[in-house]
């Protein structure tokens, strides 16, 4: 079992010098899940100092609330979710139905009633988790752009650079499609960053599901913003960023490094006793197919920003 046991020193170091190798050859079709939640982090942590030290605020909210089984403030999170579309083609403007279909794989995967499900292995069955959060789509809002694409600094994110600002950020999810560029799949902001820049961006390809055409293939199932909204919601990739990182979480393997396409079952790990690595999480980088879990570790790390003091309590009120 890992130890997730930090101090705040730690945790500022955590937070300040955390780095994800996301190198994609913008010119070439993306051949392996990239998402930059890390790399925004690491700028937003540039841009504001005191920001590390409100992140290990969170995070010492966190283990508390994990220690003392904090409840939370109702028994049931249902989070309204708002569609900003930021499209120059056709293609990019996607439609309702395949935004619905987005919100389906969201509640189907937060609320573990995805397919695939039944395929966690027997070594995690006794892990796997049921978060209990739902998602409603509340409003679609679009906007004809010029832009070709958004990059990774939340341009997308704000009226006056073309973009469109979030709605009731506090209470709202606000997603965001808009091609984003560099082969980037999407990125969210962790509880504690602006409330000006909160919400998840996903690329058009990658939002909903979108059959298996050769364009979105093999992030064809609307994994990608199940993968970032698990970073909304407090979770870091299951290889904590870092060669046998911590992530945070006791009851997932460490991992070496991030997985890719569909992994042989069972993928031992590198790192101190060779776990079998738990590659069929969310958090990790495998395609789409090949992701159906969130652990009860996750689970209670998830629950505790939504309990009384907690980063995301507003969205928890009745």
């Amino acid at each position: 079992m890992k130890k997730i046991s930090l101090s705040l020193a730690t945790l500022l170091i955590l937070f300040s010098c955390q780095k994800e190798d996301t190198t994609v050859n913008s010119e070439t079709k993306t051949l392996k899940r990239a998402c930059a939640s890390q790399e925004v982090l690491e700028r937003q942590l540039r841009e504001d100092p005191g920001l590390a030290a409100k992140m290990a605020q969170i995070e010492a909210f966190t283990e508390n609330a994990l220690l003392h089984k904090d409840r939370l403030v109702n028994g049931k999170i249902e989070i309204p979710v708002v569609v900003n579309v930021l499209y120059r083609t056709a293609a990019e403007n996607i439609s309702l139905t395949q935004i619905q279909s987005q919100i389906d794989v969201l509640n189907k995967d937060f609320n573990a009633l995805n397919t695939d499900y039944n395929q966690v292995p027997a070594l995690f069955s006794g892990v796997k988790a049921n978060v209990g959060i739902s998602f409603v789509l509340d409003q679609v809002i679009r906007k004809s752009t010029t832009k070709s694409s958004w990059g990774t600094r939340d341009a997308i994110k704000k009226t006056k650079q073309g973009g469109l600002d979030p709605t009731s950020p506090t209470t709202k999810l606000n997603l965001w499609v808009g091609t984003i560029g560099g082969g980037i799949l999407g990125y969210a902001q962790f509880p504690g960053g602006s409330s000006a820049t909160d919400g998840v961006v996903i690329d058009p390809l990658y939002f909903g599901v979108t059959s298996n055409s050769s364009s979105s293939y093999p992030y064809n199932l609307g994994r990608t913003a199940t993968h970032e909204v698990g970073h909304w919601l407090n979770l870091r990739h299951i290889w904590g960023d870092a060669t046998c990182g911590n992530d945070l979480v006791a009851d997932t393997p460490s991992h070496n490094a991030p997985n890719y396409g569909v992994p042989t079952y069972p993928h031992y790990s590198t790192c101190t006793g060779t776990p079998v690595e738990m590659t069929m999480n969310y958090m990790d980088y495998t395609d789409d197919r090949g992701m159906y879990m969130f652990s009860l570790g996750q689970k209670a790390r998830i629950n505790a920003i939504f309990s009384s003091g907690g980063p995301r309590v507003s969205f928890a009120q009745p």
